[in-house]
């Protein structure tokens, strides 16, 4: 079988994870990869064995040994790239959020089905196994009817002031709040109609990063069903994960906790102090790139091979990006809205 060329655009944090998972599978050979940073790009190029590199994306898409591609570049810049890869013919892994404007989502969707490529937006927590179990429950009818969930999504003050240069342009709600949106979709099958949301800027603002530290919003659905989300990046960075992810779901008939973080499956301490080391993300087994965050990219590459649709869509992207807006409206004019 002939490999597919696969293409990374953004080779930071997040695309080194995709480049574990192309670099591993035998299915794919990894034929180009780009990044701004000129020296980082070089030694991923050279760590993970890319065909070649560069700093201009319309390089990447315009050879001829690229299929497909992941674009995993910041929150905002994902129009220009997506429309233009689409353009160009190839299929798109798209990171979270799908965009930051709905008319941006409407752009991209739209290029890509004149195109007749295939479209992912990387929402990884549908592969996520605690979440894929809760899923397969829902499914069976074991909690009844759903009627409220509670979902705390957050990050430390690292990701803001250390891991992300762009914090300032963006929020929490837009680079966490996209997944808490987009999996409380999936379990309730339903869409959000009415959205009501508080947020503060007083801790980053202070140390000179213009981005709202927590919003806390509530999300109405269609069927009556009604969430609280949690999402904020100042937990202190004692905290033994980067994250913080608990959720709760209440059906008429049981309910369902997960605990992402706290859970103390693994538990490691040294003289830089406690740690829970990741062991469902995406750790390395063997020398092979295993857990939910690279199965989503796994399932992509499947969909390119097999010819099939993913299972996360534009579509999906665009209701989430909708949701977003909505919640920014909310803390703009400190009354609920109407989707």
């Amino acid at each position: 079988m002939d490999k597919v060329g696969f293409g990374l655009i953004g080779t930071g944090t997040w695309g080194e994870t995709h480049l574990k998972l192309y670099s591993t599978d035998a299915r794919v050979k990894l034929a180009c990869i780009c990044d701004i940073n000129e020296d980082l790009v070089k030694q991923r190029a050279a760590e993970y064995g890319a065909g070649c590199w560069t700093t201009d994306y319309r390089e990447l898409l315009a050879r001829d040994d690229v299929q497909a591609v992941a674009i995993v570049t910041p929150d905002f810049l994902h129009r220009e790239i997506a429309v233009a890869a689409a353009e160009a013919g190839k299929h798109i892994l798209l990171e979270k959020p799908m965009a930051t404007s709905v008319a941006e989502c409407e752009a991209i969707n739209a290029a890509v089905g004149k195109a007749g490529v295939k479209l992912m937006v990387d929402f990884h927590n549908r592969f996520n196994t605690p979440f894929t179990q809760t899923k397969l429950a829902i499914e069976a009818g074991e909690l009844g009817e759903l009627q409220m969930a509670s979902l705390r999504l957050s990050d430390t003050i690292y990701v803001p002031t250390g891991m992300l240069s762009w914090a300032a342009k963006s929020t929490v709600a837009w680079f966490i709040g996209s997944h808490s949106v987009d999996l409380l979709r999936w379990f309730f099958q339903d869409e959000v109609v009415r959205v009501y949301s508080v947020a503060r800027s007083r801790v980053l603002k202070g140390m000179g990063i213009d981005t709202p530290d927590f919003f806390h919003t509530i999300l109405e659905f269609s069927g009556g069903a009604v969430a609280h989300v949690e999402n904020c990046w100042i937990l202190s960075t004692a905290f033994p994960t980067v994250f913080e992810f608990k959720v709760e779901l209440v059906g008429s008939k049981g309910h369902v906790m997960a605990d992402l973080s706290g859970n103390r499956m693994l538990q490691k301490y040294t003289g830089e102090g406690g740690i829970y080391p990741d062991v469902i993300g995406a750790p390395m087994v063997h020398g092979r790139a295993v857990g939910f965050a690279v199965e989503s990219i796994r399932h992509f590459v499947d969909c390119v091979i097999e010819d099939r649709q993913p299972l996360v869509t534009g579509a999906d992207g665009l209701a989430a990006t909708k949701v977003i807006c909505a919640i920014d409206e909310s803390v703009r004019t400190g009354m609920p809205v109407e989707l």
